[in-house]
């Protein structure tokens, strides 16, 4: 009985350890690249997008095909001549039959433009998913970088507040031996009194940031996530030649894709306008039954005749509006993405420079300077004013090096999203 409750008591506790694991694996946040997958997978307005692909594919499957055939059946003469007085619809009873067969063919080269504008249709549908897919990961990106950011800050907030209750003890053990005002450990206070009031700000920030990438990952917006792990990896400066990028955008670029897209389709729809000048053709073949007998055969071909060129010339001026607007479009989407990318791709460098000096010249110098100004108000010969100056440059070096950072990892989102890819 005993090795019966030991043996149970060890099975309970292997399922909460598994359960517990189990819960920490699932939680979402601390990785960027598992934010993505579930957001590619679980987004309703990407599906949405998806689904419109579908339903663009499966236009493109019945463009430019033929007409349905037409079956006419014409019974004449349902009296017979007379000699069938009553009157009857059976086709061996009447004076005579006549089946039609016909079928419309379009002018030459039509099937192939509808073809055309819709696979044009298929690649905008495409296109679109593709740009919404770019503006989803940029916001995810940009949100999990602010999350990092935020979580960062109370960390070096916290961290501010700790070394300034070490101030706090020196201040006071000199206030006690008369050495130091009471303003100036009532100072100290207020330093980090102001510090918790960041402290409060900074955990409302991210407690909005955490609902906002909820919303992006369509969760609920108080599902639980991970904290973030860390900033992303920016990518080596040689990877960041302008040159090569410019030709990346205009290869891989949705929002280009998507305006190229329309002008092709602008252009078959003009050329389709301009098809809509010739007549339609109709083939036919009629066969005429008298009694039980197939009597004679015959062959009809019909015209629709364009003669209202009025409204062709109003489609046809339509359709080059609307191609010279298509072209237009592409041309003014080129060059705000041509801006955008090299406004960014500046801002990076100026980022990583500016984080660069921070780190190896400005913070371990105000480290320094703190240290011996510390030095120097223990033996009395610097004042308290020099001492909070030198530790606030320090907190606030910390701060524009998180900014930096976090600068840097905005402008890789809006690269990577106007560039098309990682």
């Amino acid at each position: 009985m005993k090795n019966y409750c030991v043996l149970s008591s060890a099975f309970v506790a292997l399922l909460v350890f598994a359960h517990a694991h189990a819960d920490d694996k699932a939680l979402l946040g601390s990785n960027l690249n598992e934010l993505l997958a579930y957001a590619k997978d679980h987004n309703p307005e990407l599906a949405a997008s998806r689904f419109e692909v579908d339903a663009a594919q499966a236009r493109r499957e019945g463009a430019g095909v033929w007409a349905d055939p037409v079956l006419r059946t014409e019974l004449m003469d349902l009296g017979n001549q007379g000699a069938n007085p009553s009157l009857n619809v059976l086709p061996g009873q009447v004076g005579s039959t006549r089946y039609l067969l016909m079928q419309s063919l379009p002018w030459y080269g039509k099937s192939a433009l509808q073809r055309g504008v819709a696979g044009a249709q298929v690649v905008q549908a495409q296109s679109q998913t593709a740009a919404s897919w770019a503006e989803l990961s940029s916001r995810i990106k940009t949100t999990y970088a602010m999350n990092y950011f935020l979580l960062a800050s109370e960390r070096l907030t916290d961290k501010t507040r700790s070394l300034l209750a070490n101030l706090e003890e020196i201040v006071s053990a000199r206030y006690a031996n008369g050495l130091a005002s009471q303003q100036e450990v009532l100072q100290v206070q207020i330093e980090s009194s102001t510090l918790k009031t960041e402290l409060i700000s900074l955990q409302n920030e991210r407690h909005h940031a955490h609902a906002q990438l909820n919303t992006l990952l369509a969760r609920p917006v108080n599902a639980a996530l991970a904290e973030a792990n860390q900033f992303r990896a920016l990518p080596p400066v040689a990877k960041l030649d302008e040159a090569v990028l410019l030709d990346t955008l205009h290869q891989h670029n949705p929002q280009l894709q998507l305006a190229a897209a329309a002008l092709n389709g602008a252009e078959k729809n003009h050329d389709l306008a301009q098809l809509s000048r010739y007549p339609g053709i109709t083939l036919g073949v009629a066969s005429t039954q008298s009694g039980n007998a197939i009597k004679s055969w015959d062959l009809m071909l019909e015209f629709n005749l364009p003669l209202q060129q009025s409204t062709r010339h109003s489609q046809i001026g339509e359709a080059e509006a609307l191609r010279a607007a298509a072209t237009a479009r592409q041309q003014m989407v080129a060059n705000q993405l041509e801006s955008a990318l090299l406004e960014n791709l500046s801002a990076l460098a100026a980022a990583r420079r500016t984080e660069e000096l921070i780190t190896r010249r400005l913070l371990p110098q105000s480290e320094m300077a703190f240290q011996a100004t510390l030095t120097g108000y223990q033996q009395g010969k610097a004042s308290f004013a020099q001492l909070m100056a030198a530790q606030r440059q320090i907190f606030q070096g910390q701060q524009q090096q998180l900014k930096a950072q976090f600068d840097a990892q905005l402008r890789l989102a809006e690269l990577e999203k106007i560039l098309g890819e990682e």
